[in-house]
């Protein structure tokens, strides 16, 4: 399935949706210092999570109020600290792991998603000149006023061309300008945000936008993290994807602060701000990042003890906020 075109962004704001935070129990003692009660706390809240599913998510969802939809969101990684680790790491998505080669997850070309968005890439590439653009020469053919970035497969699929063994727009190791993406690269160059320029797919990844139409035509949209399946039957031939590898997971900022822009682009500036206000209350009621650098879980405050040394019983259950599976595995 190819990635869903940006909708429009939206102006006037609407309130969010609300936050279901337990309330701090009531009687709750204040805990004593006891040898080696942070490091017990850290485990015991490590362990808070344990009985999740392999893989399991959390989601929210929330009816549009002036269409036949609903939303759907995947907390879990929009919570998460991934971050695009393009040449700090990054494997690229061939069946071998190949760092040295600095092509990401441009090794295929980009899908584009329709008309609009080729003439929109095309335009760009116009723009580009041969100190931005390694392939610059091969895209300008004799007689041709527009680029030639772009082809389509036997199947219809427009995408764009492959030089050497991966995008055009890729700019390799040695040259110039360095390596990656022309279109990224001068979108930064700019001070213009990179969806401006780079295809729908590129910049929408590791983010993707379903559309699910029901029988009665009630659409549910899906904002998820970018899969494996997603690639198609090739993407379980790679030897590594980012959204499954906590080397990834490694940003200062959550996704959904990390990545507003596309965010925006996506579904529009008043449902991302109702995402956000829902999110931002699960932080104030569930704490810091599910997994902080120091390895430990943040979340409410630890169980308080009474006086004579038992654990207070809460009068309700304290919620946790699910880590992102690559964070949960066991270390190796």
């Amino acid at each position: 399935m190819t990635p869903m075109a940006p909708r429009k962004p939206d102006t006037p704001d609407e309130p969010g949706p609300t936050s279901s935070a337990a309330p701090s129990p009531e009687g709750r003692v204040a805990a004593k210092a006891q040898p080696g009660a942070k490091a017990k706390t850290a485990a015991r809240g490590r362990d808070r999570w344990r009985g999740a599913p392999e893989g399991a998510h959390e989601w929210v969802s929330f009816p549009d109020t002036e269409e036949e939809r609903t939303w759907m969101f995947d907390v879990t990684f929009l919570e998460s600290p991934w971050t695009c680790i393009f040449g700090r790491g990054c494997q690229g998505v061939l069946t071998g792991p190949a760092p040295e080669l600095v092509q990401g997850c441009c090794s295929y070309g980009a899908h584009f998603t329709g008309g609009k968005d080729v003439r929109r890439v095309v335009a760009a590439a116009a723009t580009l000149t041969p100190e931005q653009w390694q392939f610059h020469g091969r895209a300008r053919r004799p007689g041709k006023r527009r680029p030639d970035v772009v082809v389509r497969s036997k199947s219809g699929d427009l995408t764009t061309r492959l030089v050497k063994g991966a995008c055009i727009f890729l700019n390799r190791p040695g040259f110039p300008a360095g390596p990656g993406c022309a279109l990224h690269q001068a979108a930064v160059a700019r001070g213009v945000p990179h969806l401006e320029l780079k295809p729908d797919v590129c910049w929408q990844l590791p983010l993707r936008r379903d559309d699910e139409v029901a029988d009665d035509g009630h659409v549910t949209s899906i904002i998820r993290q970018w899969d494996r399946r997603d690639w198609g039957d090739g993407g379980f031939e790679f030897h590594w994807w980012c959204t499954e590898d906590p080397e990834a997971f490694v940003g200062r900022r959550p996704v959904y602060v990390e990545l507003a822009d596309e965010l925006v682009a996506m579904v529009g500036k008043k449902i991302y701000k109702r995402v956000v206000q829902y999110l931002d209350a699960r932080t104030e009621a569930l704490g810091g990042p599910a997994l902080p650098p120091d390895g430990s879980t943040a979340g409410p405050a630890p169980r308080a003890v009474t006086g004579n040394g038992r654990a207070a019983r809460p009068s309700t259950p304290s919620p946790v906020r699910l880590p992102h599976p690559a964070l949960r595995r066991p270390a190796t």
